[in-house]
């Protein structure tokens, strides 16, 4: 779903009954683009319910009768895969002894090049001993307070993967067993998915319970959805939902929230479509990539076909940025086009245009950059590079 008809083929965008997404919808973009007032907009935008369950019944037809049928490597199949390959069939192992291998690595590092500060690190732990306080780092020492049974995926996984599909709009993963599927959108098509508008979502502390007591807690949620606890999820997808909003500012605290309600090792599944052509979309993802690791992510698997990207983001730490920047990162990396222009013109579905040489030397130049090793459990798919 998107807050514009950006989102929807050419073809389609005309079947559309909710008239009131069309030029109006667009006006708005532009005026409050400008104004930069995103609460605002995204607030009446919430309130008007009949154009969001016109526009909710619009998409469900078009997912259900159109993209599944034209395209069978679809979203909802993807993603299903990719925790299928995590979850049960070694793709988080792998990831797991890859850190360790980093990890190793580094400490070898350090303790060959610092010999004299490795000194004084003894002299400090032979003083801690000597006052009954362990010897450990802060941060491992904070990790193993927060890290348990009750926030982390162990190995080997069992049960029901828990997944919170956001902008869900009908639920679609509720067709694999493999699922407990909560479905959340501003505007349900149907009864299994519950009203939430996940932007304003609250937040309360982890469920410090079994598994099971987890699952039995999320299947008697109460509609609307307006509290959730932390660390309670092992799969968060954002399917074409964080184009959905008005500004990058709201698409990090969308992946903010990601990272704290999923379990440590959980994964964040993105698909968004694609930034016109190849030069734009590629440095847009690299953007995006940039941005989301920033917050104690670390991308797992990346796919690309015409229209759309896939996306796969690893949990790989406890912490998570609060504010709108960490360092260098800024939420304005989370960008779409339609960020910078006045009004909304490009469509998701537009004719491929022919891909350049420089087109695919810039591709390579960019890949070069991101820290894969051979036998990485990162994985790619290089169609059409």
């Amino acid at each position: 779903m998107s807050f514009c008809l950006t989102q929807l083929p050419h073809s389609y965008s005309s079947q559309l009954s909710c008239n009131s997404f069309g030029e109006s919808d667009l006006d708005n973009c532009s005026e409050y683009s400008a104004d930069g007032d995103y609460e605002e907009i995204w607030s009446q935008h919430c309130k008007d319910e009949v154009s969001l369950g016109e526009y909710a019944c619009a998409m469900q037809h078009l997912a259900q009768e159109h993209w599944s049928t034209k395209h069978p490597d679809d979203r909802i199949k993807w993603s299903h895969q990719t925790c299928m390959k995590y979850f049960f069939d070694g793709g988080l192992a792998q990831a797991l002894q890859k850190d360790r291998r980093k990890k190793d690595f580094h400490q070898s590092k350090v303790k060959k090049t610092n010999s004299k500060s490795e000194e004084l690190c003894n002299i400090s732990k032979n003083i801690l001993h000597g006052n009954g306080i362990s010897a450990k780092t802060a941060s491992e020492d904070a990790l193993e307070r927060i890290s348990t049974s009750y926030n982390t995926i162990s190995l080997p996984f069992s049960g029901q993967l828990r997944l919170l599909d956001v902008g869900s709009c009908f639920n679609p993963f509720l067709d694999y067993e493999e699922f407990l599927s909560i479905g959340i959108d501003i505007s349900p098509a149907v009864t299994s998915v519950y009203k939430c508008d996940f932007l304003n979502l609250q937040l309360q502390q982890p469920l410090q319970v079994y598994s099971d007591t987890v699952n039995r807690y999320l299947q008697m949620l109460k509609n609307p959805v307006t509290i959730l606890p932390r660390e309670c999820f092992h799969v968060v997808v954002f399917s074409l939902l964080l184009s959905y909003f008005p500004s990058p500012y709201q698409r990090w605290l969308c992946c903010q929230k990601a990272h704290q309600l999923l379990q440590l090792h959980g994964l964040l599944i993105i698909i968004t479509p694609k930034a016109g052509n190849q030069r734009n979309s590629t440095e847009m993802m690299k953007s995006w990539k940039t941005a989301i690791e920033s917050m104690g992510f670390s991308r797992w698997r990346f796919h690309s076909d015409d229209h759309l990207q896939f996306m796969a983001f690893r949990k790989v730490s406890l912490d998570s940025t609060t504010g709108v920047t960490q360092g260098e990162v800024m939420s304005d990396m989370l960008y779409i086009p339609q960020d910078y222009n006045e009004e909304c013109e490009e469509s998701v579905y537009w004719e491929s245009e022919p891909r350049l040489q420089v087109d695919h030397q810039e591709i390579r130049d960019v890949f070069k950059e991101f820290p894969f090793q051979e036998g990485s459990s990162e994985s790619i798919d290089w169609n059409g590079m």
